[in-house]
């Protein structure tokens, strides 16, 4: 078990499919042990779930941190037979903030026990990450994913409903600036810690594409390792907006990749997928 920097700091080479790694030589698992979330963000929607929805905060079950461990192995198991892409990563996506839902630490410290050699990462919206850095590092965490979607209190108010921090509920741009100074100020300690750290970042046209590329260069100074760049999906608050087209994403992610190293295969996934990015697992059909 990890307690320390030093070590931390070996892990900047990986095999992660969403850092770089081939995607379709390892595969991965999101174990949705995680319900509870302290933001509330204009574009998520977790109130119904069907097989062909692939967006993240989308699971049809949550797990117990005790069944979280028996679908590793069930996946794991899986894959292998297949003579395939091994299961070699697992992360907590959801299908809220990892970091609000103490059953996220749990869930690690069984997943480590059982499956050593698996690597861990998680995802937040960051609120509480550099407060939870000190139990991310203990569990022995490769990778986190902090998803950022705003520059400014005054774009943060249009992405962002409310945030809950210590019990508070806060709303407008009171709520947008505590959000934006949480994410930056955990994200650079969590760099500085040796993990590999990720900007997710939600492209809404009209709302935050103006602070993108400003977005790139903040993160890059504070020690991110790469971006995804998203474009939104028209849901919650959003229903309205127009998805990015293709071409626009491209030209975007082209002009962030002049700032930070882009992340292009990123297929939104749900908070339970399995397997390989692009081929996700019909848990479904194997569980029955």
């Amino acid at each position: 078990m990890a307690t320390g920097c030093p070590m931390m700091k070996m892990k900047k080479e990986t095999d992660h499919p969403c850092f770089g790694g081939d995607h379709n030589k390892a595969g991965r698992i999101h174990l949705p042990v995680a319900p509870g979330c302290n933001i509330k963000c204009g574009f998520c929607e977790r109130r119904f779930d069907c097989a062909n929805e692939s967006r993240p905060g989308v699971t049809s079950k949550v797990l117990t941190p005790e069944q979280a461990v028996e679908r590793v192995r069930l996946v794991r198991d899986h894959m292998a037979s297949k003579c395939g892409p091994e299961l070699k990563v697992v992360g907590i996506a959801g299908p809220g903030d990892p970091l609000a839902n103490p059953k996220t630490f749990e869930t690690f410290r069984l997943v480590r026990e059982a499956f050593p050699e698996m690597t861990l990462c998680l995802s937040t919206n960051g609120l509480l990450l550099q407060e939870k850095l000190p139990e991310i590092l203990e569990n022995d965490v490769h990778s986190l994913t902090v998803t950022i979607n705003a520059l400014t209190p005054q774009a943060g108010a249009q992405v962002y409903e409310w945030i809950n921090h210590h019990g508070k509920r806060l709303d407008g741009e009171t709520a947008a600036a505590i959000l934006l100074e949480r994410q930056l100020s955990g994200l650079e300690a969590a760099a500085k810690s040796g993990l590999m750290v990720k900007v997710n970042h939600v492209y809404i046209p009209g709302v935050n594409d103006h602070e993108t590329l400003d977005l790139a260069v903040e993160v890059r100074n504070l020690g991110a390792d790469m971006m995804n760049i998203i474009p939104v999906i028209p849901i919650g608050r959003f229903a309205d907006c127009e998805m990015p087209s293709d071409a626009t994403m491209e030209m975007v992610r082209n002009q962030a990749e002049l700032i930070l190293s882009q992340a292009r295969h990123c297929k939104q996934c749900r908070a339970d997928a399995a397997g390989v990015v692009g081929q996700d697992i019909d848990l479904e059909a194997l569980s029955a």
